[in-house]
């Protein structure tokens, strides 16, 4: 890694992992991988970004508010907090998204400012892992991609909700000009 390329860790938060609320299936078996892109990006020195649902109570995506979503990473609740088994460290910058009452947001790029903060540290590429592939990570690589920087994408580092879904979200962020990688 190097000074213009930053790790982006997408929404590794309770509810999203095993015995979470609205669990992506297994997800757990993201996190050696998740460990060891943080643990390189912080010997190279890299910038470490982790997004997160930040949704107040009654979103507009829950189901009981007419959303496809059970409630999930409600403010300050453990199901919104990061997953202890992510070694993410302290000095890592921390992205909300989605805490609005009345707008979901699926990219870490929606209503964050996160495009226009990245462009003044000059970061030019992005590693991304995180959860889920096929809803907030699709999201976030379509809009990084959009933005014009360069996006890697380790298959280890993600799970899908629809597994089956997975190799053709895989090659339609590929095609779209993402680098998916196998390691």
């Amino acid at each position: 890694m190097s000074t213009s390329e930053a790790l982006l860790l997408v929404d590794i938060q309770n509810d999203f992992c095993e015995g979470g609320s609205l669990a992506v299936p297994d997800s757990d078996a993201i996190f050696p991988m998740v460990n060891a892109e943080i643990a390189r990006a912080q010997h190279d020195g890299t910038l470490i970004i982790a997004s997160r649902d930040w949704h107040p109570v009654d979103h507009c995506s829950f189901q009981a508010m007419g959303g496809p979503w059970p409630p999930h990473c409600v403010q300050d609740t453990a199901g919104a907090a990061f997953h202890p088994a992510m070694t993410l460290p302290a000095e890592a910058i921390r992205v909300s998204k989605g805490s609005a009452f009345d707008q979901d947001a699926y990219s870490a790029f929606e209503g964050t400012g996160l495009a226009k903060f990245l462009q003044q540290r000059g970061i030019t590429q992005l590693r991304v892992v995180g959860l889920a592939l096929d809803v907030c990570v699709a999201a976030t690589v379509r809009d990084a991609l959009q933005h014009g920087l360069a996006v890697t994408l380790p298959r280890g580092g993600t799970r899908a909700v629809q597994q089956a879904e997975a190799d053709s979200v895989f090659d339609e962020l590929a095609t779209l000009g993402a680098r998916v990688v196998s390691a």
